[in-house]
């Protein structure tokens, strides 16, 4: 079922079914960012901006966390801000078995994230598991 939200952005009113965002990205001053869904447009919300949009989708990402409703949610820290990421949403991993680094771009970002087991453990094990899951292959031989 769609999460429909009425975001004023830019001069401009978007109306977003937040079940499609894949990353949800929380700067320690507050700030969500996201892109919208097929676009490398970049929305920015603050708490002193628009508040009843920030408090919808920090309500939503709450949600999404603590009902884990879809276990393909990940949390994690890295590069000074929280990331929120539907793993589903990610259609490439590429592993290096030299350096155990795990890396994948996000949609619609074209952001790369790198997690090294050293610097994001969790978040590092967790994708590991999930494309054991979803895919039936091991990349982490240890």
């Amino acid at each position: 079922m769609a999460f429909w939200a009425k975001i004023p952005f830019e001069r401009q009113i978007y109306v977003i079914d937040l079940d499609r965002i894949d990353t949800f990205i929380c700067a320690t001053n507050g700030k969500i960012s996201f892109w919208l869904p097929d676009s490398q447009t970049p929305i920015v919300l603050t708490p002193q901006g628009e508040s009843e949009s920030y408090l919808k989708v920090q309500k939503y990402i709450h949600n999404c966390l603590e009902n884990r409703k879809n276990r393909n949610w990940l949390k994690f820290h890295y590069e000074r801000n929280d990331y929120f990421i539907n793993l589903i949403q990610i259609s490439l991993f590429a592993y290096h078995p030299g350096n155990k680094k795990l890396t994948f771009w996000l949609p619609n970002s074209q952001t790369e994230i790198v997690l090294n087991p050293k610097f994001h453990e969790q978040a590092y094990y967790e994708v590991i598991e999930y494309i054991r899951q979803q895919t039936h292959y091991s990349l982490d031989e240890e």
